[in-house]
């Protein structure tokens, strides 16, 4: 299996995610002293997060931009840079990047970081060394929205009517909201929420290393016509 196995339409489609965070009394803005610490997720405190990540986020995208100008030889007109609150968001011709900052609900003193990057325009591009050199190790997760969706009920009836050697398992809760896909000699954990399909990698990677593991599951799933259908 190649990335040619996939169309551009499918690549484009894919998003990859990554995510840290860390302490918002570390973020460079935040005074002690003189700042409080959030007690809750909120429009007003994460507008505060967005005021003292500044620094951060500027810094980190400002990096993003001359790498992705440096390494991949954009020329000014392929490649624009946009901060906004508390996300930056990189346009470039064969790609989309967006850096979000945002308190952690359950943990408000806590902010995450979550990159990502979109609108691929083919898995080609993800195979330069430049391309790894750039994006190696930060992403976890590809995101895969159904075109059409499906209900999971469906998804979880087809896999427990495969034979035991096609490599496919399922789990779900009683109200079949969503279900776990393991696929023999993947590491990913493949969720399904009937809108979407999300693979869950164990540890970050490259765009090409995600995709590599995108494409075990398209061939998992070629075991049935109607699984198959789920990505393209």
């Amino acid at each position: 299996m190649t990335s040619s196995d996939l169309p551009p339409g499918v690549v484009a489609d894919i998003s990859f995610i990554g995510r840290g965070g860390g302490q918002v009394k570390a973020l460079g803005g935040f005074r002690k002293g003189h700042h409080t610490l959030p007690d809750a997720a909120n429009d007003t405190t994460n507008g505060f997060l967005a005021k003292i990540c500044a620094g951060e986020l500027g810094g980190e995208a400002e990096k993003l931009f001359q790498g992705a100008r440096t390494a991949l030889g954009y020329k000014r007109r392929e490649l624009a840079l946009e901060t906004t609150g508390a996300t930056a968001l990189l346009t470039a011709k064969d790609f989309t990047v967006e850096i979000a900052y945002a308190l952690e609900p359950a943990e408000p003193t806590r902010y995450a970081v979550t990159t990502t990057l979109r609108g691929l325009r083919d898995a080609g591009i993800a195979r330069k060394p430049e391309f790894e050199g750039l994006f190696g190790g930060r992403f976890a997760e590809i995101s895969f929205s159904l075109r059409k969706g499906a209900r999971v009920e469906d998804v979880i009836d087809l896999i427990e009517g495969l034979d035991a050697d096609a490599g496919l398992q399922v789990e779900f809760p009683s109200d079949c909201r969503e279900c776990l896909i393991r696929v023999a000699g993947v590491d990913a954990v493949v969720r399904c929420t009937g809108q979407s399909l999300e693979m869950v990698f164990p540890r970050p990677g490259s765009p090409a290393e995600l995709i590599d593991g995108f494409l075990a599951v398209r061939h998992a799933f070629s075991v049935s016509q109607p699984l198959a259908g789920l990505l393209g």
